[in-house]
């Protein structure tokens, strides 16, 4: 006999987990930030996206499982933008965040003996984050190729210059406090960098909507908001901090990226794990395999808070109208004078 059909009462648009707990969006975001995303095809990513919008306009598939189509919609969900539709960057996807993270530390680790080999991977880092931060932007408003141009610019430029000089700073500091200023680096570049690629939302707004999703208009307010969040979500995600090196810091040679933080606050657990492993007489007699153990510790890391710390924020926030600008707040009391909550896409 033919499975029952399957209703089309499921509310797709939203996560299959209750996103008003922490729980809740750790096991959306675990499965949105899944590496393994990353091999599918694009067939099979076109497919998901023919059942997703199928599926929302009230067809359902003969013999389609609810597991199916949740599937199905957590495939769309990691390759195509939230509010544009448009097929995302494949690297600037957040099921992309471990590899390649763990590509450009390792890069690092073999290439930083000189101050301009440090200031190319530098760049590297950032603009991967620059990609990141636009692929993931908030909003569905047209960037103009000059408008974008500025932004990584002065995103990259500024990020790097800040970072660097932050390393700078270790010739002045104790051993021990120099390997948490890359922690302190990643932070500042971050703060700079996410801003900057998408400082279109600032200027124009980014689409608020009521409970049910209709469109009430644009607001920087909630731009503001959508950004602090998701800069405080990249700084706890665990990036890897680049590593002292003989070139820049004195009395920390081949240390290699010594900086990372969890969600939970718990600064450079590989720099602690390692500096009891290079104890032991293993590492003694094997050094070569220094590098490859914190590049395994970094992605391991990384697998796990990547999608806690997205998870911190619910990825369709919320705000107080009366915390809106009054223009905004004026244009929703002719349209519902009783509303007092509004949503938007943070990003990510």
């Amino acid at each position: 006999t033919m499975p029952p059909t399957l209703p089309t009462t499921i509310d797709i648009r939203e996560p299959r987990w209750d996103q008003s707990t922490f729980q809740g969006r750790a096991k959306h975001f675990f499965t949105v930030t899944d590496p393994r995303n990353l091999l599918l095809s694009g067939a099979a990513l076109d497919e998901a996206r023919r059942l997703v919008l199928a599926y929302r306009a009230g067809t359902v598939p003969p013999g389609l499982t609810e597991d199916e189509l949740w599937r199905a919609k957590y495939i769309y969900d990691s390759a195509f933008h939230p509010d544009t539709g448009e097929k995302m960057l494949l690297i600037g996807r957040m099921s992309a965040q471990v590899p390649m993270n763990m590509t450009i530390t390792g890069c690092m680790l073999t290439f930083y003996r000189t101050t301009p080999a440090v200031v190319f991977w530098q760049w590297v880092n950032q603009s991967f984050n620059a990609i990141v931060n636009y692929t993931n932007r908030s909003g569905d408003a047209p960037i103009t190729p000059s408008q974008l141009g500025t932004a990584y610019v002065s995103a990259t430029g500024g990020a790097v210059v800040t970072a660097l000089g932050l390393k700078s700073l270790t010739k002045h500091l104790p051993a021990i406090i120099g390997r948490y200023v890359p922690f302190a680096a990643v932070a500042a570049a971050n703060c700079i960098n996410i801003p900057l690629m998408r400082q279109r939302e600032l200027k124009v707004g980014i689409p608020i909507t009521d409970e049910n999703g209709n469109r009430l208009g644009e607001s920087t307010a909630a731009a503001q908001k959508a950004i602090f969040q998701v800069v405080v979500s990249r700084i706890g995600m665990a990036a890897p901090a680049m590593g002292e090196c003989p070139a820049l810091s004195p009395g920390c040679e081949g240390q290699g990226p010594v900086g990372l933080i969890s969600f939970f606050s718990v600064p450079a657990i590989p720099p602690v794990i390692m500096n009891v492993l290079e104890k032991r007489a293993f590492l003694k007699r094997y050094p070569y395999l220094n590098a490859p153990l914190q590049v395994g510790l970094v992605g391991l890391c990384l697998v796990f808070a990547t999608p806690l710390c997205c998870a911190l924020f619910p990825q369709k926030s919320s705000m107080q109208v009366s915390r809106l600008e009054p223009s905004v707040q004026a244009q929703i009391r002719e349209v519902d004078p009783q509303l007092h909550t509004v949503y938007f896409n943070k990003g990510l």
